[in-house]
């Protein structure tokens, strides 16, 4: 029986030790609860609460049991509960009495805070270094590739040409604010709670300022309520995460829609792809909608995290056992997305001239006719409709621009003469010289300041 069970007259049902175990997924902590068991060891040694020898046995003892663990060599009992509980008891097989002192001055509600908290700061840096790798290969592509020009999009018609640089310079820039909200979520995550207790302090004069040390822990919780019931840094995680999902996501199904063979702008790698069970032909963008779909997922852990929480008195409820199983996934998946997503992005095969001729084909260049016309001296709402007018015509005609003639284009407006002809998508790209704009200039600059700011981070 468990020792917690030691008020009860009863042993747990075993449905319910299998409906209350979280042994199954809360396992992955075994790393953090041993670092916090030792650090916590070494502390009530250092305080004259535990005999000195105690906890060095302790601390020999966990180092063993890490061992069986990574080794596959140890017995994960589900009438334990957890992986405290588990890890506290094969101690007491190794190292006997000693074993009962190390919960000393600790309950499980500090102790597993503590060790999500651990967990989390791991899983946060890791992801950023991902993001920041998938920002490279944005980068890479954009230098390679910084003279082709394509159909920039609004409502997935064509609208204005851009630089593909500047189009995935874009992502770059969704993928660094991602980095900043992972980097503000580490700031609240990288509190130590360990010292709170079950929910009001410890009765033991101990020093949390030594473990923070010992854990790496900028900061000390300063109310042991919130401290063992605070999970708003698994939300604020799991927002960051499904922001990025989404990013990710939009960029999916670009992929999607750009391999396809209506647009042809790129080819997914073999090695990024798969085939279909009946027809021999297919190429299917797999990857890219799997990672399309898994945003879901990733949302339905914060909108079922969020869920658990609203309703929880203060301090610790059980309620809050459903926090790891969410998290755990959304960490693995959004990781997994991101290094596959960066390697699909470094092999891809780009088609500029697929991209130029789409140029070519779209009117992109109505808006450039447009504010020809208004340096002119025509107001913008008139030759916004002159405009309109003469793209109607050339569809009627089958005609491109540069196709028409000049007196033709006096058709509609005698405001026109023959420096109309000196309009074109090269002209139109570089034109836009503002800060954030697509020409070269202001994207050679993008880059750079891209680059700086992956090398500062």
């Amino acid at each position: 029986m468990s020792h917690v069970r030691s008020r009860f007259d009863k042993p747990a049902d075993k449905l319910v030790i299998k409906y209350t175990t979280s042994l199954p997924f809360d396992w992955r902590l075994y790393r953090e609860d041993i670092r916090g068991s030792v650090a916590h060891a070494k502390m009530l040694s250092k305080q004259d609460i535990i005999p000195a020898g105690d906890a060095e046995a302790i601390v020999k003892g966990l180092g063993e049991i890490e061992t069986e663990i990574e080794a596959g060599n140890f017995d994960f009992k589900p009438e334990m509960e957890d992986i405290h509980m588990a890890i506290e008891a094969r101690l007491k097989e190794k190292i006997g009495e000693p074993a009962g002192r190390l919960h000393t001055a600790r309950s499980r509600n500090d102790q597993v805070a503590t060790d999500l908290r651990l967990y989390m700061k791991d899983v946060i840096t890791e992801t950023q270094a991902s993001i920041k790798d998938l920002q490279a290969a944005f980068i890479e592509l954009a230098e390679k590739y910084i003279d082709v020009s394509l159909p920039g999009y609004t409502h997935l018609q064509p609208a204005q040409p851009v630089l593909l640089a500047h189009h995935y310079l874009a992502y770059f820039e969704m993928l660094n604010r991602d980095r900043e909200r992972f980097s503000d979520c580490l700031k609240r995550t990288d509190v130590m709670p360990l010292g709170s207790g079950a929910l009001a302090g410890v009765t033991y004069k101990i020093d949390q300022e030594f473990i923070a040390k010992e854990l790496g822990f900028a900061a000390i919780s300063l109310n042991s309520l919130d401290a063992v019931s605070d999970r708003d840094f698994v939300v604020e995680y799991l927002t960051a995460a499904s922001v990025t999902m989404m990013h990710l996501s939009r960029l999916a199904e670009e992929l999607v829609i750009w391999s396809g063979a209506e647009f042809g702008f790129i080819e997914i790698d073999d090695a990024y792809a798969t085939g279909s069970s009946i027809m021999p032909q297919k190429k299917n963008p797999d990857v890219a909608e799997l990672g399309r779909g898994k945003t879901g997922r990733v949302y339905g852990h914060l909108m079922g995290l969020l869920t658990t929480l609203k309703g929880l008195p203060l301090a610790y409820n059980r309620d809050l056992q459903e926090d790891k199983e969410g998290v755990f996934d959304a960490a693995d998946t959004l990781l997994l997305s991101l290094k596959v997503f960066a390697g699909m992005m470094r092999t891809l095969k780009i088609r500029p001239e697929r991209m130029l001729d789409s140029v070519d084909k779209s009117y992109l260049l109505a808006t450039d006719l447009a504010d020809y016309l208004v340096k002119k001296g025509e107001s913008f709402r008139n030759a916004h409709g002159t405009i309109g007018r003469l793209v109607s015509h050339c569809v009627k005609d089958g005609k491109t621009f540069p196709e028409l003639s000049l007196e033709e284009y006096q058709g509609f407006s005698p405001l026109f003469s023959d420096d109309v002809f000196c309009i074109t998508v090269a002209t139109s790209i570089d034109s836009r010289n503002n800060l954030g704009g697509t020409a070269r200039k202001q994207v050679e600059k993008a880059l750079i300041a891209a680059n700086l700011a992956l090398s500062k981070s």
